[in-house]
């Protein structure tokens, strides 16, 4: 098994000037993490043409450290049509030339014009244009994953009907451990649904209070129903990660385990922490 970081967990550090995104892979070894997974918004910003450059930057200091760049993860909206996949084949071109195997990209807001659709109406041209962003990273060597993420297409059911409609083999999930909270969803109860599909995990914590409970206030968000997460370090919110891992484990997953921090604590010392309880639950499960 590898024990990764998402360099979006550096993303604090990285907005304030303290570290660079280069740094951070520099880090993420000394902190004792295997590889390392590149996020746009936090690796890449909007100039394309900056892109293969600076991966290729990134490369150079992961290979001078000895880390993996296991992934790289982007966003889309792919009710959009043509700009987004255009946008999606660009990144895979910027993966497949720094040697990265799979490449997350998100699917939509939900949004379709000024109409709302529910989403059973919307996997038909959705799952077409997933498959074509697919079939044209299979060229590539990249395999392209969507993740449970971002409100809409965030429920296991919906990513299981997706993966389903897509149906092809280039094509895999994501599962975050933690985000199926953001759709007031079990996690364990999503992951069991998930596993046999999964080609990619993230570990994610997040603090959980109800609705009717006091509003914690800056650092917290909702969920889809009106509850309350805040991210913490993995092992000390309510995911319940090693009951996740315990299903992962039953269905053979052995692939990557991609640590995700959001929240308020010490950087550094919450990927640490996070990297050893991840282990710990890991050999437990």
């Amino acid at each position: 098994m590898k024990f990764a970081v998402s360099s979006y967990s550096f993303s604090r550090l990285i907005n304030s000037g303290e570290l660079t995104d280069i740094e951070c892979i520099k880090k993420a070894k000394e902190l004792g993490f295997d590889a390392i997974e590149l996020v746009d918004g936090t690796n890449f910003n909007n100039d394309e043409s900056t892109w293969l450059p600076h991966a290729l930057e990134l490369k150079k200091t992961a290979d001078e450290v000895g880390i993996e760049i296991v992934s790289l993860c982007v966003g889309a909206d792919l009710l959009k049509g043509d700009d987004d996949i255009e946008k999606l084949k660009k990144y895979i071109d910027v993966a497949a030339a720094i040697g990265i195997k799979k490449m997350r990209h998100d699917i939509t807001g939900g949004r379709f014009g000024k109409e709302y659709k529910s989403y059973s109406e919307l996997v038909p041209v959705l799952s077409e244009r997933v498959r074509k962003v697919a079939e044209y990273a299979e060229t590539k060597g990249v395999m392209t994953m969507t993740e449970n993420h971002g409100y809409f297409s965030q429920d296991s059911e919906r990513i299981e009907m997706l993966y389903n409609a897509v149906n092809h083999k280039n094509f895999g999930v994501l599962c975050d451990l933690g985000n199926f909270m953001c759709a007031d969803e079990n996690p364990v109860d999503a992951i069991v649904r998930l596993a046999p599909f999964a080609v990619h995990v993230h570990a994610k914590d997040f603090i959980y209070k109800p609705y009717d409970s006091s509003d914690p206030g800056e650092g917290s968000f909702r969920t889809r129903a009106g509850n309350y997460l805040r991210g913490t370090i993995v092992g000390h919110g309510a995911v319940p990660i090693k009951q996740c891992l315990y299903q992962l484990k039953k269905h053979g997953y052995d692939e990557c385990l991609v640590v995700e921090f959001e929240g308020l604590e010490e950087v550094l010392t919450a990927c640490r922490i996070g990297l050893n309880n991840l282990k710990k639950y890991w050999n437990e499960a």
